[in-house]
């Protein structure tokens, strides 16, 4: 097995069904306009023919199942916890919510990605968060659950790793917006681990690295202790990141739809995951892990220029089409997790799976693989690969210039409105008529007004 860093979920489209929990059912998904979707999440007492008389009410009240999975249910060691996502008009979803109430204990109902907005008069609108509080409706959509590892994986065999890596599931899953971040103890194995990473890259860094990586890293290491022998806690890093471009860190139990994680990035927060690759492969993980979190994303993510364009990225897949995401999603692959800019006459990395991994590192600035311009709408349509380094790679002059043909990209594509990311509130506001464009402009202009104040003290 090569030396590589994980394949971002961005673009594992094609791949999600393999991914799945291999007690769950996936269905496919809605074609009814007049229907929505929602997550039901009970919980099932262990005892014979519980599921079987909590489903058949599904049946009688005609709803559909798109997915369902059960897990162990983290709250009560006696309990099940079943995921149902289901298609259906909101009067069969009363109805059935209020007969399940009499069998079973309901944890949580929430709209899913594709379900229509009528509040907002949004027709076929997918769903969307309009505040960061609303991060909490979809986070816990992983596409992988904590310790399910796939067989292929370096640590399915490992029953010591499989439980260290539901207790990092198990955190994530119970956070909310607002909580403090759980300070971990990692054990000695992990540390040791993240220390091989830690050197390895640290190596490459000076001479592979763009500037504006090589700036914060120092600052990462004064201020939240990055160093071989530590590993950062989340907490700290989520502070430093506040202060330095607004983006704060929120735990992740595992793999994103790319929807889920763009819109995270459009409230200025990064889905980080907090468990460690396996230790028989410091070099490898087939997934996100806090080694590629913290060297990878997290000193960018501190660059102001760098998290707009993050942002902008966000703000575009909100409400957008299934295929606008991926489109989306793509382009985030190439920039964010294998981007490439010019510096110095000289080209420099500065995407996460580049930063995270040694091997491709050294391969993407070898002047083998392909390199083209970053063009949106060029980069939208390149093939992912997966299992192997890239064969091309996109070059940007500078985050600005990539910000700018993000934007551009970004008006192609077909939504019924606008969004507009108001820091006061931490909210999106959406502009679809003149009512909300008029509040906007009123804000502008107050904000024109302190700099036509600042500008006229100048010639003072």
């Amino acid at each position: 097995m090569r030396d590589s860093n994980y394949r971002h979920p961005m673009v594992t489209f094609s791949k999600s069904d393999e991914n799945q929990d291999k007690r769950s059912i996936s269905t496919g998904r809605p074609t009814s306009s007049q229907k929505s979707v929602a997550t039901i999440i009970f919980s099932l007492k262990n005892e014979v023919g519980g599921l079987v008389k909590a489903l058949k009410l599904f049946q009688e009240k005609h709803v559909n199942l798109i997915h369902i999975e059960s897990r162990k249910s983290k709250r009560r060691d006696s309990d099940f916890e079943i995921f149902v996502d289901c298609d259906s008009d909101h009067a069969q979803l009363k109805e059935l919510t209020q007969l399940l109430r009499t069998h079973t204990d309901i944890v949580e109902i929430t709209p899913l990605d594709n379900s229509s907005l009528p509040d907002d008069d949004l027709v076929n609108v997918p769903w969307f968060p309009k505040k960061i509080s609303d991060l909490d409706l979809c986070v816990n959509r992983v596409l992988m659950y904590g310790s399910e590892l796939d067989a292929d994986h370096p640590g399915f065999k490992d029953s010591i790793y499989r439980k260290r890596r539901k207790y990092f599931a198990d955190l994530a899953m119970s956070y909310k917006h607002g909580d403090p971040i759980h300070h971990i103890d990692f054990t000695t194995e992990e540390v040791r681990t993240w220390g091989v990473v830690y050197r390895e890259l640290n190596k490459l860094y000076p001479s592979h690295a763009c500037k504006e990586y090589l700036r914060n890293l120092p600052l990462l290491t004064k201020y939240c202790n990055y160093s071989e022998d530590n590993i950062p806690q989340l907490e700290d890093v989520s502070h430093f990141l506040k202060e330095h471009s607004g983006f704060i860190i929120r735990p992740v139990a595992g793999y994103l739809s790319p929807r889920d994680f763009l819109a995270g990035l459009a409230f200025r927060v990064f889905h980080c995951t907090q468990y460690v690759r396996h230790s028989s492969e410091p070099l490898y993980t087939p997934e996100p892990d806090t080694c590629h979190e913290l060297l990878g994303h997290v000193p960018l993510l501190a660059e102001p220029s760098f998290a707009q364009f993050s942002q902008e990225i966000g703000l575009a897949s909100l409400g957008a089409s299934d295929d606008a995401v991926q489109k989306l999603a793509t382009c985030y692959f190439f920039t964010v997790e294998f981007g490439l800019c010019k510096q110095d006459g000289r080209l420099k990395a500065y995407g996460a799976g580049l930063l995270s991994s040694a091997s491709e590192l050294k391969h993407a600035l070898s002047g083998k693989p392909h390199i083209l311009p970053f063009d949106p709408m060029v980069t939208c349509n390149q093939e992912c690969l997966i299992t192997t380094f890239q064969e091309v790679y996109f070059v940007s002059e500078s985050f600005e210039e990539a910000k700018n043909k993000m934007r551009e990209f970004a008006k192609s594509i077909r939504r019924p409105f606008t969004v507009h990311y108001n820091p006061y509130t931490q909210g999106v506001d959406v502009l679809k008529d003149t009512d909300s464009i008029n509040s906007m402009v009123k804000d502008i202009r107050h904000e024109l007004d302190i700099v036509e104040d600042a500008l006229n003290r100048l010639s003072v």
